[in-house]
């Protein structure tokens, strides 16, 4: 970083724990092996494709409907699963991880690198998004004129020069001292709580068990003080005659870590709907785009996935004018380094949700309506509306995504606690993941329903008949009630003293 050499040999510890070495041998991060893990899955994904006896036997020049007799074998079917499996456990190691080992290169006792932190998860999704839109566009592209094996092969190769750049950085980087497991933390602090239930929990906090500050600094850890939230947990800090096993007796710094990670899990759950919105960009949305008129002039037909790239361009645009632009005016007036909390910025994109969800549902009545005018029932018919009606709900949903995913993973990083930063940003993935099991469980459940008793369900194969406009109106009703559900929990919320909105500037950067 700024102001120190990799020359100098030596360790410097920040209070936070982070260590600086410089000048000697270090362990490669967990980070560096999940990219390793996940460029092992693109090259059996590579291969796959490629070589001759891995890849699915071509049916050479037959026209679409002709039945093909070639099939592909369980060995071929294997490996191309095997090496989606393998790139699937490899993001789930590395986006937990580079995140917040990036976030931990700045020093929070340097007011210029914190002043910096505040921005940095704002350019991380820019860079993660302009990956998307390189990948949607220019390798998709390659993919459909030039091939699999190159289509897959520039990206595994592109992966293989980030892990060489990310190794040869090694020696620069701010590095944690290993802290054990995390959910062993947790799991103590609950154990011990339960199996003293009926111990009362002293008025004196003073009382409770703790390690010296000195212990603290040999461990090249931070100490925590005692808060009355989740109180119950306390009892794995009282003293007592039994065992002082760690299953048993938890220091009061440990008791607070798990009530941070805990106190998380509410906005946790307010995140679910809002995951499972993003997830309509990439169905729904593009589904009413086949139906609907694509022309671009007389030879060229804009394929409806190609409107996804608007979600896309509308993040980044939207995130560098947030950072550039919005933060500094509303700093100004909010005396908050970041210009709002980021409660508050997870609460205007939820906003923007049920906004789309609206705009979605007037322009399904709109292309019904039309539907209905020219006749337009069947399956195949392409209703006389052009596509680019649906644009407004893809750039607002890309500018929803600033505000809610950027939030998002910059909240469950600041609250974790130090130590658990890596199980805080695991909650973006996990809200991720669950938001798309919810988004088909909703679906499946909505169509179910509406079509029990010999009814017409909602969501038909034909949307031309169906009536996905209703299916609109409800997620937004969704989106309201969820909205409704954050405002409780914003309300509820208790900032860590660190990162506590009511904490002047002064003391953020000083």
């Amino acid at each position: 970083m700024e102001g120190r050499s990799p020359a100098n040999d030596r360790e410097d510890y920040t209070q936070d724990g982070t260590v600086d070495i410089k000048g000697k041998p270090v362990l490669r991060s967990e980070t560096g092996r999940w990219k390793a893990c996940s460029f092992i899955g693109m090259g059996l994904l590579t291969l796959a494709v490629s070589v001759t006896g891995l890849k699915p036997p071509s049916c050479g020049g037959a026209k679409i409907g002709l039945v093909c007799d070639k099939h592909v074998s369980s060995f071929q079917k294997g490996i191309f699963y095997f090496s989606l499996y393998i790139i699937a456990i490899g993001a789930g190691g590395t986006k937990p991880n580079i995140s917040t080992m990036g976030a931990d290169q700045f020093d929070d006792l340097e007011p210029n690198e914190r002043k910096q932190k505040l921005s940095f998860f704002n350019w991380w999704m820019f860079s993660i998004f302009f990956g998307t839109l390189f990948a949607n566009s220019v390798v998709v592209y390659i993919q459909d004129k030039v091939g699999w094996s190159v289509g897959y092969g520039l990206p595994t190769a592109g992966l293989a020069l980030s892990i060489m750049v990310f190794l040869a950085g090694t020696p620069f980087y701010r590095h944690k001292l290993p802290g054990g497991s995390p959910f062993t933390t947790i799991v103590q602090v609950l154990v011990a709580a339960v199996r003293k239930w009926n111990l009362r929990v002293p008025n004196d906090p003073k009382e409770l068990h703790e390690l010296s500050s000195e212990e603290y600094s040999k461990l090249a850890r931070s100490r925590i003080d005692h808060t009355a939230s989740m109180s119950f947990l306390d009892r794995a800090a009282v003293k007592s005659t039994r065992s002082c096993s760690p299953w048993m007796l938890c220091p009061v710094t440990q008791v607070e870590q798990t009530k941070q990670i805990m106190k998380m899990l509410p906005v946790l759950a307010v995140t679910l709907v809002p995951s499972a919105m993003i997830a309509q960009a990439n169905t729904l949305f593009l589904k009413q785009g086949t139906t609907m008129d694509r022309n671009m002039g007389p030879h060229f037909k804009i394929p409806p996935a190609g409107l996804g790239t608007f979600v896309t361009i509308a993040m980044l645009i939207s995130l560098v004018v947030y950072d550039l632009l919005f933060v500094p005016a509303v700093r100004r007036y909010t005396k908050n380094p970041r210009g709002i909390s980021l409660l508050q910025r997870m609460g205007i994109g939820l906003v923007l949700h049920i906004i789309v969800m609206i705009i979605c549902f007037l322009t399904e009545r709109k292309r019904l309506s039309v539907a209905r005018e020219h006749n337009r029932s069947k399956i195949t018919d392409i209703v006389p509306i052009s596509i680019f009606v649906l644009l407004p709900q893809f750039i607002l949903m890309g500018i929803a995504d600033t505000f809610v995913e950027v939030a998002k993973l910059e909240f469950f990083y600041d609250q974790a606690p130090e130590g658990m930063k890596s199980l805080g940003t695991s909650y973006f993935s996990t809200s991720l993941g669950i938001g798309n099991f919810l988004s088909t469980f909703l679906l499946t459940t909505v169509t179910n329903i509406t079509s029990a008793h010999g009814h017409q369900g909602w969501v038909r194969s034909n949307l031309n008949v169906s009536h996905l406009d209703y299916y609109f109106a409800f997620l937004a009703i969704l989106n309201f009630l969820n909205f409704l559900a954050f405002l409780l929990v914003a309300k509820w919320f208790v900032y860590s003293k660190k990162y506590s909105p009511e904490t002047s500037p002064q003391e953020r950067f000083n």
